[in-house]
């Protein structure tokens, strides 16, 4: 199912820009590191939950790269311009062969389901 987005003709140009420009740099790093690495986390400081989606993906042995962005307290607007990227509301973000499986449940799941082993 595809998630509701506001139609690009309703959107004027000049919001269309300012969205594709906000903070730039990190998505592009966020999306460079997903082309690049068959798996890879983006998170924050002092989130509980990214700790949890990096030891799952340790105890099932699968290597990745961790990218991190602030925490409660800093780079939240960096982090608004990768979850306006990826269309996902939550940290942590895993990407798994370029394709953004979701967060510490989802990737849970994927392991309960026997899913999770690296090609």
């Amino acid at each position: 199912m595809e998630r509701p987005v506001l139609a690009s003709d309703r959107i004027a140009t000049p919001v269309t820009e300012q969205v594709a420009s906000f903070h730039r740099a990190i998505v592009d790093e966020v999306s460079a590191a997903v082309s690049r690495h068959p798996v890879v986390v983006v998170g924050m400081k002092q989130n509980p939950v990214v700790k949890k989606a990096r030891r799952i993906l340790a105890e099932e042995h699968i290597a990745y790269e961790y990218l991190e962005y602030g925490s409660y307290f800093s780079q939240w607007k960096e982090r608004l311009a990768i979850k306006l990227w990826a269309g996902f509301p939550t940290f942590p973000m895993v990407f798994i062969d370029g394709t953004l499986v979701g967060g510490a449940k989802d990737i849970e799941a994927l392991r309960a389901a026997g899913a999770l082993k690296r090609k």
